[in-house]
């Protein structure tokens, strides 16, 4: 099973059934076990050109796989170079299989050297193995599922941030509060001292988000010109045009950097363009950052930071996530356009079990 998207067309998208290619000599076949569908795969079909994200897992023309994180096992190696049943985690398309050409493999895992992903970002190439894995727990897979990709993001932002001494400013905006990137972002900033973190967030969601606890203050879309802190720095989740244009006239030369991460809001990216006051907006690219950390603190050394500051999150995630469970292909499809629409309760994740 495989579910295409038209690239141009979010909302067009399909089921294609048939049996599971056969891994040739080099290869190896991945049966996928359970995948997270969140607002991020959302992200990634909306910068599927821009970003390159459609070329990883290739589709007939006009179509694309749409990109997930998740569990496998291997269901075939004909050259015996890894055993079947070993379990990873990954990148994988939204599907019941993927043909992967194992390279670099070690103890931790393996990358695929396919020669089309070969020019692509490195950190969207390896799969770890779970009995290998520093951050993996058998009771929190749900949250790696979800969170996982994302945390590693917000991390990486919460470390930028962190490095360049919040640039001067005391308070911290983030869009989209609601949203899993922004909210981890947020609790990991609410871990440092003398920060004041502010959410923004749509009325209907503003109730979740002061129950998170990680907020110093919740701000309505609505009510931008009473976001607080003299001097302050915007982390752009949402992608709105018109808020991000909202905030820049607010804080004008006050605000310290304008740092653009996500796309929840894709549908009004466009929106509020012309000059904007204060700084330009720095487009947050988590690749680049893992290379600049990897670099300074070694593979090793930046995995081990994650992983200590993943299992305290995991937790707290656990306490309040609601995890719904869905296989088929009307379930999938059905929450995947309401990801789509933007209409899904954030308090709630989707683990997808696809079968096949």
């Amino acid at each position: 099973m495989e579910f295409l998207v038209r690239r141009d067309d979010l909302y067009d998208c399909r089921f294609e059934s048939g049996e599971p290619p056969e891994p040739g000599e080099g290869e190896a076949l991945l049966r996928t076990d359970s995948f997270g569908l969140t607002s991020n795969n959302i992200t990634y079909g909306v910068f599927g050109e821009a970003m390159s994200y459609w070329d990883f897992f290739p589709a007939p023309d006009g179509w694309g796989h749409l990109p997930v994180w998740g569990f496998a096992e291997v269901a075939a190696s004909p050259g015996g170079e890894l055993e079947e049943g070993t379990r990873v985690y990954g990148y994988l398309p939204l599907g019941s299989h993927l043909l992967v050409r194992p390279d670099r493999i070690n103890e931790r895992g393996f990358i695929d050297g396919a020669a089309h992903r070969e020019p692509l970002p490195s950190a969207y190439q390896a799969y770890r193995r779970t009995d290998a894995d520093p951050a993996y727990r058998p009771d929190k897979e749900d949250e790696e599922i979800l969170f996982w990709p994302l945390f590693y993001t917000s991390f990486l932002i919460d470390d930028a941030l962190d490095e360049g001494d919040l640039f001067g400013a005391e308070t911290v905006v983030v869009s989209s509060a609601s949203a899993k990137t922004a909210l981890i972002a947020a609790y990991l900033l609410a871990q440092r001292e003398g920060i004041e973190v502010v959410g923004l967030t749509s009325p209907g969601n503003a109730e979740f988000v002061e129950g998170l606890g990680v907020y110093d203050a919740t701000v309505s879309y609505e009510e931008i010109d009473s976001l607080p802190g003299e001097r302050a720095v915007y982390v752009d989740i949402s992608g709105d045009g018109e808020v991000r244009a909202a905030v820049h006239r607010h804080y004008r030369d006050r605000l310290a950097h304008s740092m653009a991460v996500g796309v929840t809001h894709w549908d009004r990216m466009a929106q509020g363009g012309g000059e904007l006051p204060g700084p330009k907006p720095q487009f947050f690219f988590a690749p680049d950052r893992i290379r600049k950390r990897g670099s300074d603190w070694g593979t090793a050394g930046l995995e081990e930071r994650v992983a200590a500051a993943w299992t305290p999150f995991a937790d707290w995630a656990g306490a309040w996530l609601q995890v719904e469970r869905i296989s088929g292909e009307d379930e999938i499809k059905r929450v995947y356009l309401e990801l789509v629409e933007g209409k899904v309760d954030p308090k709630v994740g989707y683990v997808v079990e696809p079968g096949g």
